[in-house]
């Protein structure tokens, strides 16, 4: 393999010319190139078939993608699988009332708009399995989502003439998108798959064309395509969180491309810096605003509450239009206040008891933190062990200040919050926390000192204040501090947050900081009219919002005592082991299989094993000085058709592998994309050099024909998976090639 001027996939005696000049200087090489390419552009425009060609293609590719992907889409009135969900949190919009999801806003506002678009007024549940009722315009709502899946098609062409395919290899390609089972099945419904396809496919296409203007930094069509990746780029992020792994894909070119910059001799320092500076901007900041953005649209739509409140911080949900946390009176009372409390670490939650006990350590009732409104938060402030308790008959109000003990009581189970010296169940480091006695029984280690840590507001900064007072717990004896860990209880404790006390905590570590979320006491007056809270920081809702996204979709974890026909495992989905089906499979409902077309997506999967081995032989070619990609454009196309997309594969599939979260086989979508562009690599490098004489080049063109019209068949033998299966479920036997396909009854399933 030649020796590389930079990243950019210049190489040294790509140009047949230079071979005969003794002295060729790095700035006569560039413009040479230029000098090339802007031939070879020229004679290829004043080709009038070409030019045909490259208007009339295009439209007919687009004509041809949006029949297939609208064919029979509204066939099943149904909700359909995830629509369940994804309808749902549209409706949300509709509605302006606040949820919480694992993935960020952007798809989900999108799925709000097809139904304000479509007519919606967002009061419908999406209940999964339900006739969708005459009032939701379904179709309309898929046609809008259908219209991403297809939109991929036109993108797929213009990808493959960017990356420098020839003719066949783009229409092959191109064919290989739109004649995909698994792409057509999914775009039907109303999903986030094909809005994240069709935002992945958009910024591979705006790296690879902004990869083609390298021998022209800093001109307009450079600072065009660059800011254009950025900006899909962040657009896939905001739909799913594994858009970082495009992302991923173009940091390592970025990477590399600076690299080889820094050892260009010929560039100067403040060009070098001012690299930088582009990609800083473009690649960085770019994405990170348009995701920002989304959330800020996110926040200002959702301005009611709604029922993902409890995931965000006791003033924020205070905010919210209906929300009653808040409502309470503004102090809080010894004895007769009811209180909720809040832990205000990324991702607290309420301070729980119930009846059960710890299995170990001191078998006294446990105490956690749960995430979700429940008559088991509530708890009220006692006078500590060793004076007399409070009494109801007592006149005198007398509230909670800072820097004196009190008792914490649970209200249902009567019993104190308390702690000792026996480690906790998973953080071992810090103290167990429990609930132990009642106002006769217990000990010292009841007594609980509330250091006041921020007052917001204008109200007496000696009271505690719901929401607006943050506060840290002390045990008086152990001097150790309430905290939630952060960590979860194993299935004895229902899976809820653990909570300690933790020693010597640093002062602002947010797990031993809390707040009275909602607050009860009829003996207090109720809140002043006209009271308002403050409101919140963006970027702190933003922040915490992120982190109880990431949390939630931790604990999608599969359950090992269950067997969940719909999950499957990463290995499985390259090799078509498994489908999925979509919907009930009764003979009198309209049915979906998710499979990819089994011709291409098994040499897809061939063609990446293919390239693994081609690229380990030419690595080690060149090492022993082999120069194997000699000829003009071969070492680009290499690296940009092959190289970057199977990295994209890798980066889209591997991860999967080793994640612990529950995996189903559309989470292969944006990888089989990839695998497709290594496929057609392979037709297109492995073919090339068939175009010498007619022959060959007939014998080329069937090749290619030959295998297109076999995808095309393929998919249309599989059409009904895509289309909708109707009748009885035993007239599709034919279709079940593999015992775990489960299309009809030919298999059973376990």
């Amino acid at each position: 393999m030649p020796s590389t001027t930079g990243f950019e996939g210049r190489i040294k005696g790509d140009n047949a010319e230079l071979k005969n000049r003794k002295e060729v200087s790095s700035d006569e090489e560039e413009v040479l190139d230029e000098k090339e390419d802007y031939s070879k552009e020229k004679s290829t425009e004043q080709d009038p078939l070409v030019k045909i060609e490259a208007w009339i293609m295009p439209l007919v590719f687009t004509a041809l993608a949006f029949f297939i992907r609208m064919y029979k889409i509204g066939a099943n009135n149904r909700v359909i699988w995830d629509e369940a969900h994804f309808g749902k949190f549209g409706s949300y919009y509709l509605r302006h009332e606040f949820y919480h999801d694992v993935h960020p806003p952007l798809g989900k506002m999108l799925v709000g708009l097809s139904g304000y678009l479509a007519g919606y007024n967002g009061s419908y549940d999406f209940t999964s399995g339900e006739f969708y009722p005459e009032w939701v315009d379904f179709i309309k709502m898929r046609i809008f989502n259908a219209a991403f899946s297809a939109l991929c098609v036109p993108l797929a062409y213009f990808t493959a003439k960017s990356i420098g395919f020839s003719l066949p290899t783009v229409w092959l390609f191109t064919c290989l998108v739109l004649f995909e089972n698994s792409f057509t099945t999914l775009g039907k419904f109303i999903l986030l798959d094909s809005m994240l396809l069709f935002f992945t496919v958009a910024s591979f296409y705006c790296f690879v064309t902004y990869h083609s203007y390298r021998n022209q930094p800093f001109s307009r069509k450079w600072w065009k395509w660059i800011s254009l990746t950025g900006i899909t780029l962040g657009c896939t992020i905001s739909v799913k969180m594994v858009g970082l792994f495009i992302i991923t894909v173009v940091g390592i070119y970025t990477v590399g491309e600076l690299w080889t910059f820094l050892a260009d001799k010929k560039m100067s320092w403040r060009t070098y810096f001012f690299h930088w500076f582009a990609r800083i901007v473009c690649l960085i900041l770019i994405p990170s605003a348009v995701f920002m953005l989304c959330f800020k649209v996110h926040f200002d739509l959702l301005s009611h509450s709604g029922t993902g409140d409890a995931n965000m911080p006791s003033l924020f949900q205070a905010n919210l239009q209906g929300s009653g946390v808040g409502e309470g009176p503004r102090d809080v009372a010894l004895g007769s206040s009811r209180v909720a409390i809040k832990n205000q670490a990324l991702g607290g939650s309420l301070l729980h008891s119930h009846i059960q006990a710890f299995p170990e350590g001191s078998n006294q009732q446990q105490v956690t933190c749960y995430g979700f409104k429940d008559a088991n938060n509530l708890w009220q402030f006692d006078r500590p062990r060793g004076l007399p308790g409070y009494n109801e008959n007592e006149t005198d109000i007398e509230f909670i200040t800072q820097d004196t003990e009190y008792r914490l009581v649970h209200i249902s189970t009567g019993r104190n919050l308390h702690t000792h010296p026996i480690p906790a169940p998973i953080s071992r480091q810090a103290w167990e926390v429990s609930g132990y006695g009642n106002a006769e029984i217990g000990d010292v280690k009841d007594n609980w000192v509330i250091e006041v840590m921020d007052q917001r507001g204008p109200e007496d900064t000696s009271k505690i204040h719901p929401l607006t007072t943050s506060f840290r717990i002390k045990n008086a004896v152990l001097n150790c501090y309430l905290a939630q860990t952060g960590q979860h209880l194993p299935e004895w404790g229902f899976r809820q947050s653990e909570v300690a006390c933790v020693k010597d905590p640093f002062r602002r570590d947010k797990r031993t900081w809390w707040n009275v979320e909602t607050h009860e006491n009829e003996l207090l007056p109720p809140r002043p009219e006209g009271f308002k809270f403050p409101k919140t920081n963006f970027f702190k809702d933003f922040i915490h919002l992120n982190l109880a996204m990431m949390a939630t979709n931790n604990a999608l974890i599969p359950e090992n005592d269950k067997l969940d026909y719909l999950t499957s495992a990463a290995w499985q989905w390259p090799s078509l082991n498994i489908g999925l089906r979509l919907c009930g499979w009764s003979d009198d409902n309209i049915r979906y299989f998710l499979l990819g077309t089994p011709i291409s997506t098994w040499a897809s999967t061939a063609a990446v094993g293919i390239f693994a081995v081609l690229f380990v032989l030419l690595v080690l070619r060149w090492q022993r000085q082999y120069n194997d990609l000699n000829k003009p454009g071969d070492f680009n196309l290499f690296l940009i058709g092959g190289v970057f997309p199977m990295l994209a594969w890798g980066t889209h599939f591997v991860p999967f592998l080793i994640m612990s979260r529950v995996t189903y086989a559309h989470h292969y979508l944006p990888a089989l994309y990839f695998a497709l562009i290594v496929l057609s690599y392979i037709f297109d490098a492995g073919l090339k050099s068939w175009s010498v004489t007619k022959t060959n080049q007939v014998l080329r063109l069937a090749i290619y024909a030959l295998f297109g019209i076999s995808v095309i068949a393929c998919f249309f033998y599989y059409g009904p998976i895509s289309f909708g299966m109707e009748g009885a479920i035993s007239d599709f036997q034919y279709l079940d090639w593999l015992p775990r396909w489960y299309i009809s009854d030919k298999h059973k399933m376990p």
